[in-house]
């Protein structure tokens, strides 16, 4: 078929990427790691009622560094795709659809995904 002198279909290094496209991309990507991540909750929620012993096995694993970072990123994705379906949500309603417009609804969305992640973990951090 490559022989008959047609254009293949294009792939992504073909494509200009644009901020937009990037975002639509990330949303369907954050929505994929949170379902990934409800299996850390359940993890977390089958070990509560389980006993201490198994809570406390949950716990040592979530409270390190590393643990840390991944329920900090899990919040950054929670609000990340919260923002931007409310931004879809806004695009369903016929509204936003001027390139200008959705680059800078798309710069609110992280900006505002950022602010949230920041302040939840601030709460938590003066909470103890």
């Amino acid at each position: 078929m490559a022989g008959s002198g047609r254009p293949l279909s294009p792939h992504l290094q073909i494509y200009r990427w644009y901020f937009t496209m990037a975002l639509s991309i990330a949303h369907r990507v954050t929505g994929a790691a949170l379902a990934v991540g409800l299996l850390l909750l359940t993890w977390w929620l089958v070990a509560l009622a389980s006993g201490p012993e198994s809570f406390q096995n949950v716990q040592a694993v979530m409270d390190n560094f590393l643990g840390g970072l991944i329920l900090f990123g899990f919040t950054f994705l929670l609000f990340f795709h919260l923002c931007n379906g409310i931004r879809h949500l806004a695009w369903d309603m016929g509204y936003g659809y001027d390139k200008h417009v959705a680059h800078q609804t798309g710069i609110v969305t992280v900006a505002a995904a950022a602010v949230l992640t920041v302040l939840v973990w601030l709460a938590i951090l003066i909470a103890g």
